[in-house]
């Protein structure tokens, strides 16, 4: 009677994993939120930290690069090393979730979520 049923036991494995995977990715992003890092400018003179969501959390601005003639180069250091801790913050999101999806076989640099 239920022999052509003999794939649901697979299936309810798949929906399981697919519970477990939501689970770990819900938790994924909430640690993003936790995970900082840094970029930089002018060798230093600008840092700017962000989650690793992108979200900018600090701006340490060197005094030494404040002189009214330099105002441009100054709001450039800063957009540089706005821009820097983004693209770490974007790699370091990447990282974290290809950790987290290794065991699933994906094709590598498959990115999540879709």
């Amino acid at each position: 009677m239920f022999k052509g049923l003999g794939g649901l036991g697979d299936m309810t494995k798949m929906m399981k994993a697919a519970q477990e995977m939501q689970g770990k990715m819900a938790e994924m992003q909430e640690e993003m939120h936790n995970i900082t890092v840094t970029g930089e400018s002018g060798a230093g003179l600008v840092k700017a930290v962000c989650s690793a969501k992108g979200e900018l959390r600090s701006l340490d601005i060197d005094p030494s690069i404040f002189n009214k003639d330099e105002k441009e180069v100054v709001e450039d250091l800063i957009l540089a090393a706005i821009k820097d801790a983004q693209a770490k913050a974007s790699d370091r999101a990447q990282e974290e979730m290809s950790k987290l999806t290794e065991g699933l076989g994906l094709p590598p640099g498959m990115k999540l979520p879709f």
